[in-house]
């Protein structure tokens, strides 16, 4: 089999036929024996003008131009995200509370929300210190529930629709909300009513007579 092929490639017909084929693309004038090429091929004249500089500088550019705006596009969207000015003063706020009266309570407004922040007297600390946790609806101490003992910190918000509660009223002396019944002892506990949760406690820190709030 191997022999018959080699016969073949070498015979004088085939390589006649080869070198007819070969002439006749030599004689389109392109010299070159690839005549599809040479056939398609643009020919420029001698000193032409190349526009292919001009044609990369253009594509380059364009490129350039459409990652800034992209890039651009991208700040934005995560600039809008970002808190603004006015929202990031209302994250916290801060409070003297060096002039709060032991056994009196002073609402101040965080976030659009009532702050109820309560002086405690002695009595009043020894006194909720001693509820059973069994009497409780949501049981919790009145440690857990404070940094320093005299000052006890509340959202001034009824657990059981939203009311803003009566500071010092209520069968436990704390806060009572007219809406419903509800009484919260000065640890800010559901005492009686049909509130199902103590007063929430914000997040805040007591340094030097100054309470910051958020």
């Amino acid at each position: 089999m191997l022999r018959s092929c080699s016969r073949f490639i070498k015979s004088p017909a085939l390589a006649r036929g080869t070198q007819a084929r070969f002439a006749s693309y030599e004689n389109v004038g392109y010299g070159s024996t690839d005549g599809l090429f040479e056939k398609d091929r643009i020919q420029k004249s001698a000193g032409e003008v190349n526009t292919r500089d001009h044609t990369y500088f253009l594509l380059g550019g364009a490129r350039f131009v459409y990652a800034s705006a992209a890039r651009l596009a991208v700040v934005k969207f995560v600039a809008t995200m970002s808190a603004s000015a006015d929202v990031l003063a209302l994250a916290s706020a801060e409070f003297d509370i060096g002039g709060i009266a032991e056994g009196t309570t002073l609402t101040v407004k965080w976030r659009g929300k009532p702050v109820f922040i309560r002086h405690r007297t002695a009595d009043e600390i020894a006194k909720e210190a001693t509820v059973a946790m069994s009497s409780l609806k949501d049981p919790q101490a009145d440690v857990d529930r404070v940094k320093e003992a005299e000052w006890l910190i509340v959202l001034g918000i009824c657990t059981h629709l939203g009311c803003v509660p009566i500071s010092g009223a209520g069968e436990y002396n704390g806060w009572f909300c007219p809406c419903h019944g509800s009484h919260y002892d000065v640890s800010g506990r559901i005492r009686k009513g049909p509130a199902p949760l103590n007063l929430e406690i914000p997040p805040y820190t007591l340094t030097d007579g100054k309470l910051v709030v958020g």
